[in-house]
Parts: C-alpha cells; sequence; structure tokens
C-alpha cells in the first residue's frame, strides 16, 4: 500500500470519527456524561476489557492452529496474534473491512510462511467468521422475529441488508475457496489487460509462480477437506469469539448496576446491531452503528446510561482495540523492520 494511500485512509477515518462524535455530543453535557461513566464498575471493566481482547486474539489462536497443522514449519502463538492485532487495524480503517487480510498476508509471507497457505488459512478463518454471523443472524430472524422488529424498527431493514450481504460473502468466499480455476482465469485475465496496457511484459516465470500458487493453494483446500475437525474446532472458537463483543455490552449493563432486561436481550440486541452494520461501506462502520445504537438500546438503558453505555461498550470493542493494534502495527514497522535490517 503507497503512503499516499494509507494517508488518505486514516484521514477518511479521522473525518468520519469527528463528524461521530460531534453528532453524538452536540447539545449535550459532557461533564454528566463523564461522571456517568466514572460509575462503571472497575470488576466489570476489566471483564470487559477482557473481552474485547479475547475477541482479537481468538482470532490470532484460529492462524495459529490451522497454519502449524498445515505446515512443518512452526509460527509461534504470540506471533500469530500480532498477525490478528495487525489485521484488526488495517480493517478498522478501511471500509467494509477490506484492507486487514492483505496486510496480514504481507506479514505472513515475510516471515517465511507460504503464500498459498496463508491464502487458504486467512480465507477460512474469514469464511467462517461470516458463517457463524450468518448462522446467528437467521437464528435470531426467526426464533426472535417479534422483539427483534420491535426493538430495531426503523433499522429492521438495514438488519435484513446487512444478513444477505454476509450471505453473499460467504457464498463468494467459498465459490473461490473451492473453484482455484476462478482464481487463476481471473488472474489471467487482469494479467493480459496490464499486458495489453503495456503495464507489464509478459513473461513465462510469472505464469509458472501463478500455476505454482494455485497447485500449492488447491493441496492446501484439499487438505482442509480431509481434516474436517478442524474445521469443527475452528467454528467453535469462531463462535465464542463472536460472541465476546456480544457479552461484552451485558457486562457493561451490569457495570452500571441496571436491571430489568434479561441477558439474553441485550446479548441478542448487540448482535443485531453488529450484523446489520458489519457490511456497510464505512471505516469501522463509524456513526451508523452509533446512531443505531442509541435507537436499539434506548429502552434497555436508562437515558442516563444509554451514551455512558455506548462509550464504554464501542469505546472497548472498537478504539480501543483499534490503539493497541496500532501499537502492534507501529513496532512491527519500525522496530522489528529495522532489527531485520540490521541482522541482514
Amino acid at each position: 500500500m503507497s503512503v499516499k494511500k494509507r494517508i488518505i485512509q486514516i484521514a477518511v477515518f479521522l473525518l468520519v470519527m469527528f463528524l461521530t462524535f460531534y453528532a453524538l455530543f452536540s447539545g449535550r453535557d459532557l461533564a454528566e456524561i463523564g461522571h456517568a461513566v466514572l460509575k462503571m464498575s472497575p470488576l466489570y471493566l476489566t471483564s470487559c476489557v477482557a473481552l474485547a481482547l479475547f475477541y482479537v486474539c481468538a482470532e490470532g489462536f484460529m492462524i495459529w492452529y490451522l497454519l502449524n497443522a498445515m505446515r512443518e514449519k512452526k509460527n509461534s502463538l504470540f506471533r500469530c496474534f500480532q498477525y490478528s492485532f495487525i489485521g484488526f487495524f488495517y480493517s478498522g480503517i478501511t471500509p467494509s473491512a477490506t484492507g486487514g487480510q492483505p496486510v496480514q498476508l504481507y506479514y505472513m509471507n515475510r516471515d517465511g510462511n507460504r503464500v498459498s497457505d496463508s491464502t487458504v488459512v486467512l480465507m477460512t478463518v474469514a469464511v467462517v467468521y461470516k458463517f457463524v454471523l450468518v448462522i446467528l443472524g437467521f437464528g435470531i430472524l426467526f426464533f426472535w422475529h417479534g422483539p427483534l422488529r420491535e426493538y430495531l424498527n426503523r433499522y429492521f431493514p438495514l438488519y435484513i441488508l446487512g444478513l444477505m450481504l454476509n450471505v453473499i460473502l460467504v457464498i463468494l468466499i467459498l465459490g473461490v475457496m473451492l473453484f482455484p480455476n476462478v482464481i487463476l482465469k481471473t488472474a489471467k485475465f487482469f494479467e493480459n489487460i496490464l499486458i495489453r496496457m503495456k503495464v507489464w511484459k509478459a513473461s513465462e516465470k510469472r505464469e509458472e509462480k501463478l500455476n505454482g500458487f494455485i497447485e500449492s493453494y488447491g493441496q492446501a483446500v484439499s487438505w482442509l477437506g480431509r481434516h474436517r475437525g478442524k474445521l469443527a474446532a475452528v467454528v467453535v472458537v469462531t463462535f465464542f469469539q463472536r460472541c465476546s463483543l456480544f457479552v461484552l455490552t451485558y457486562m457493561v449493563y451490569l457495570g452500571f448496576g441496571l436491571k430489568g432486561s434479561d441477558a439474553a436481550d441485550v446479548i441478542l440486541l448487540q448482535a443485531a446491531v453488529y450484523i446489520a452494520v458489519d457490511m456497510l461501506p464505512l471505516p469501522g462502520a463509524q456513526g451508523i452503528t452509533e446512531l443505531m445504537y442509541q435507537a436499539v438500546f434506548a429502552r434497555v438503558f436508562t437515558p442516563v446510561y444509554l451514551i455512558p453505555s455506548m462509550l464504554v461498550s464501542r469505546g472497548l470493542n472498537f478504539y480501543f482495540l483499534l490503539i493497541v493494534s496500532l501499537g502492534v502495527v507501529l513496532v512491527n514497522r519500525f522496530i522489528l523492520e529495522n532489527r531485520r535490517r540490521t541482522a541482514a
């Protein structure tokens, strides 16, 4: 990624964040909001931080689990945690979370992992992630339909849209994974365009590398098909990973000492908000997430704690993780890269 493109992405992210917080706090008593936030129980706050960190680290665990099972080359669990935080940062600042996996793939390749294996691992994690979200989404829609429509109100169509977009993405990723020839034909199509535009020159070596990648990719997909127990384990971990952020909001509810709403209602509502905004083309789904949270949780949190609860919940499950991820990115970008150059 060029420096110019990266600067533009960060600028757009900061602009959206500024507009979001301006809309949220305009005309409100900031001192009252701050005072309410400080009433959050330290014990529940610690639990929320742990759940947020678990969310990112769980992805790192799945990368480590699949990558080490595929290859004799062993990756450390701590390094795979770093891949996950790096992916979270770049996904958070790009529309529809599209920027994370390419950067993860870059670092995994730099560490000596084959591109084909890394690609299959990342695609598997992504498709299982979306698959679990789709299953949860349809479960909520069919078995909790009445309360869902009542709580979401005018945002219900957005929930349906978000669910359908996730279904489409699952189908597309599975199609690419199961039919590697589609990748080969697509790659050759774009290669021919670039050659005609005289951006690239015809190269037998490039074609050999591409064919070699497709062959290795096919072997990795076949390996997954033969080890369904590994996939089942990833599905289970992903389910708990998904639920960790939904439970986080209920921990916030308890942390403010509130009573009256069932745990299931709070958790399912947070899941509904996430499903509705997950695929929207906004960096970190900023703006719409906060607006929808205010509308959906207005009957769960009292007026005094609605905005404070959103600040704590959203602050931990997105902004806090983004800051931690930025730290991991900077350490990898400057400290570790300089060590590699010095060692070389």
